[in-house]
């Protein structure tokens, strides 16, 4: 059965790290929603005057976040039209709250939760030190808002409950503060190809 895996959680969780060794091992479209938008947003973001490297503003928020989770989705749902695994990362901070979020996007390609396999790997670190420590050794221009508005940013890294409407066995929390190791990822497949 194709797949849809998503690899969910705050920034600086690692959630595109463990997918990339996902994927390198097990293969599938490796569908990150912060490459497939970076084109877009850096024009969009330049165009009105403001950073092209600011993803985390309430400015692009507004103007490009919506159209990034559009973007992936989209190629998401192609490759399952394909009869392909989807590989999606990407925090969907504002989609985990919706129950009904992920059986419209299945509708969109005549699919449902009983014809596609939901996985939901949510990543998470222990402390919102460790997200800071790790979102500053990133060096990642990318981060430069997140660290110079830690305050009003580091709300968004309260672990979150996933609302979609699957089943409990479907979704996993990952405490990902650890190196993955073998027996680490053993775990991940584990959960994965139930």
């Amino acid at each position: 059965m194709r797949k849809l895996i998503f690899f969910i959680g705050p920034a600086g969780a690692g959630k595109t790290t463990l997918a990339r060794a996902w994927v390198r091992r097990h293969g599938g479209a490796f569908l990150d929603m912060d490459t497939l938008l970076r084109p877009a947003a850096e024009a969009i973001m330049t165009l009105a005057g403001q950073d092209p490297s600011d993803r985390d503003s309430p400015f692009y928020k507004q103007h490009c976040r919506d159209l990034g989770y559009r973007i992936t989705m989209d190629a998401a749902l192609e490759q399952l039209l394909l009869d392909q695994d989807a590989i999606v990362i990407g925090p969907f901070t504002k989609e985990q709250g919706d129950p009904l979020w992920l059986e419209g996007e299945l509708a969109r390609i005549g699919a449902s939760i009983r014809d596609v396999s939901i996985k939901v790997i949510y990543a998470y670190l222990p402390s919102e030190d460790v997200y800071k420590e790790r979102i500053r050794l990133r060096g990642s221009a990318l981060d430069v808002w997140k660290l110079d508005n830690w305050q009003q940013f580091r709300s968004s890294l309260q672990r979150r409950e996933i609302t979609w409407r699957m089943e409990p066995s479907s979704l996993l929390y990952w405490d990902n503060s650890e190196p993955l190791s073998d027996a680490r990822e053993a775990e991940l497949a584990a959960f994965i190809l139930a």
